[in-house]
């Protein structure tokens, strides 16, 4: 357990507000299934995603794009039983809640109802923020996520950086603020110069998580498989490599497979045995056959 791990209490938006107006950072992984949610659980981080990076770094598709609310729950209730005391917060999967404010109620309470978990996250400003308020006002609880905003990345040019140029940043800030006047309880900013940040963060009094944002931010979040070096896939100038766990999990199957085909696993010690009288009646009733 991490030495900054707290008690397992299960952590509410009050304490993650409480951790900003202290000066505490707060600490925020994905995680996408039981044994994901265990280690972050162990770990001590204060919030987990289940974020729809899912479709990318555990189901196989080429973006977020394609993953559905059903395989989204799935996941998410996998997370929450791995889950003690961290808050979990869902993605709202793209084509889930842009139509019209019921569809968004609709898709989002059947994550809560269905998963447990303590908040919904959804993209961009614009028209999601009027989703963001109608989901508040249902009372649901409500992340907003803006800068760099993968469901929508081929029309903001791909996965790049945004808010570099004057203008730019400033529809950045706008949408920051108009989701929290929506009433959004926390706002990920994504893939933004730490110049635009830095001028963001006076202007909101609710918990802003950075992800390739700079360090001015409340607190930061990292995708589980990015950051251990599980996903083969190309990694973001903001992620960081804490472990090489696909190199060491190739080292292991490939050792296992080596013993396999070489007679040297199981060896005697990985099988049962029969009680010595037991294998020797077995052999008398095969003889008798």
């Amino acid at each position: 357990m991490s030495a900054h791990a707290a008690p397992s209490r299960r952590l509410t938006l009050g304490d993650i507000a409480a951790k900003k107006a202290a000066g505490e950072p707060i600490v925020m992984v994905t995680a996408y299934d039981h044994p994901g949610a265990q280690i972050v659980e162990a770990a001590g981080v204060d919030m987990v995603l289940v974020g729809d990076s899912a479709a990318m770094t555990v189901l196989g598709y080429d973006s977020t794009v394609p993953v559905t609310v059903d395989e989204m729950i799935m996941l998410t209730r996998a997370v929450r039983r791995g889950l003690t005391r961290p808050l979990l917060v869902a993605d709202l999967p793209f084509g889930s809640y842009e139509a019209s404010d019921e569809q968004a109620i609709a898709t989002a309470q059947r994550f809560v109802k269905e998963t447990g978990c303590d908040l919904v996250k959804i993209e961009r400003g614009g028209t999601s923020v009027d989703r963001a308020r109608a989901l508040v006002a249902a009372g649901i609880p409500v992340v907003g996520h803006v800068g760099l905003t993968p469901q929508t990345a081929t029309s903001l040019g791909g996965y790049r950086a945004q808010g570099r140029t004057a203008e730019a940043a400033l529809a950045v800030i706008d949408s920051a603020l108009a989701l929290r006047d929506a009433g959004c309880a926390l706002l990920v900013v994504e893939a933004v110069p730490s110049d635009v940040t830095a001028a963001l963060m006076p202007l909101l009094d609710i918990p802003v998580i950075g992800i390739g944002a700079g360090s001015a931010t409340d607190g930061q979040v990292l995708v589980f498989h990015d950051l251990l070096g599980i996903y083969d896939g190309p990694a973001a100038k903001f992620v960081k490599r804490y472990a090489s766990l696909r190199a060491a999990a190739i080292d292991g199957v490939t050792a296992y497979a080596d013993e396999v085909r070489d007679g040297i696993y199981p060896a005697p010690e990985h099988g049962y045995a029969m009680p010595v009288e037991e294998a020797a009646r077995l052999r008398e009733l095969l003889d008798g056959r």
